[in-house]
């Protein structure tokens, strides 16, 4: 158990890094698909309109 604790001690920045980097590409792929969503719904719209 103490190579891991160490592990995480000697790392921890690594450790820190590696999540924010998935926090942060799980924002840019739930705003892009969040865009395209909207621009799908701006189409359907403007194509009523007409």
């Amino acid at each position: 158990m103490t190579g891991l604790y160490d592990f995480l001690q000697n790392n921890a920045i690594y450790i820190v890094m590696i999540i924010v980097l998935i926090v942060w590409t799980g924002i840019f792929l739930y705003l892009f698909n969040l865009d395209k969503r909207l621009k799908n719904i701006e189409k359907e719209t403007s194509g009523d309109k007409k």
